[in-house]
């Protein structure tokens, strides 16, 4: 079944005027058609690199954050197991068991430095 449809359209790569015989032509030629894919397969890896060195700038705060929290007196439930280098989950577990002795302000919980110095002891 062929087709006589003649549809002015408008390029979407040049913005250029042309008679496209498909609804769905969306360039004027094979060249925008080309030049549109190459530009949108490096926008892929650029966007991809920008999301690569942002997680890098994550890593190296976090890093930063560290030498911080080895200073601190009292820790977070967060940056105790960040520090020891254990998941949440089993620090939670150590805690339940007693191995962890830890205090309740409100509904924070906190850990003295020192018990986490005495458990890697």
């Amino acid at each position: 079944m062929s087709s006589n449809i003649k549809i002015t359209k408008i390029c979407e790569y040049c913005d250029k005027e042309f008679i496209a015989k498909t609804t769905t032509t969306r360039f004027c030629s094979h060249a925008c058609n080309s030049k549109d894919y190459k530009k949108r397969i490096k926008a892929k890896k650029v966007g991809k690199t920008i999301r690569k060195t942002n997680i890098q700038k994550i890593l190296l705060s976090e890093e930063i954050n560290h030498e911080i929290v080895k200073q601190k007196a009292f820790l977070s439930i967060k940056e105790a197991h960040k520090l020891i280098g254990l998941s949440e989950s089993t620090f939670y577990r150590l805690m339940k068991k007693g191995v962890i002795s830890y205090s309740k302000i409100g509904k924070r919980t906190i850990i003295k430095r020192s018990e986490i110095d005495k458990l890697l002891s």
